[in-house]
């Protein structure tokens, strides 16, 4: 039976959820396998940095937003100075992370350099559960930030690391904007943008 798609807002009490079904997404993803290279601890370890950086930063400074299969973390403009974590946040992840906490660290700040500075609304996260793969999560989800978005007037950004998913994106108007190499011998990281789109287009 379909799991319903529809997305509506994800609250702290959909923490458990929300985690645990973005470490199945994530679980190919080569950024996220370069951070949990262990497979036999990769799902647990991805659900709990999922419930930090939920718990802690985007389900107090976000847009977040769930289906029966996926969630989605957007960021609008006004909320990007405080949507990074705090020191406390950190430590956790340095924690969930060890021995790759470095790595994860110099990551985040090569991307950080390469941020649009322009004013726009950025896709953090976004993923459903492999179960549900072709039942239009990921594309409801997706939908719903670009409409709130274009409400705005305001472009999007999303960066991946995984090469199979930049035509879905681009089947939404997003475009790569630049490859990132990401150091330490980490993956290939592409920095996408759209612009924003008016109603009657």
């Amino acid at each position: 039976m379909p799991i319903p798609n529809t997305p509506e807002a994800a609250t702290l009490d959909d923490a458990d959820f929300v985690s645990r079904t973005l470490a199945r997404a994530f679980g190919d993803d080569p950024m996220m396998r370069w951070f949990f290279p262990d497979a036999t601890t990769r799902e647990d370890g991805l659900a709990r940095y999922f419930a930090t950086i939920f718990t802690r930063q985007y389900a107090h400074h976000a847009v977040c937003e769930r289906t029966g299969a996926g969630a989605a973390f957007w960021v609008p403009p006004e909320a990007q100075a405080r949507a990074v974590p705090d020191e406390e946040t950190i430590g956790e992840l340095r924690t969930i992370l060890g021995d790759r906490a470095a790595l994860f660290g110099q990551a985040v700040e090569a991307a950080a350099q390469h941020s649009p500075r322009e004013p726009h609304w950025y896709l953090a996260v976004i993923g459903a559960d492999p179960a549900a793969q072709g039942q239009g999560h990921g594309a409801a989800l997706l939908r719903s930030g670009l409409s709130q978005a274009d409400a705005a007037g305001l472009p999007a950004h999303l960066e991946s690391s995984k090469p199979d998913n930049l035509p879905f994106y681009e089947h939404f108007g997003f475009t790569v904007r630049e490859e990132l190499q990401l150091p330490g011998g980490g993956p290939t990281l592409w920095s996408m943008w759209r612009e924003p789109r008016t109603a009657a287009r």
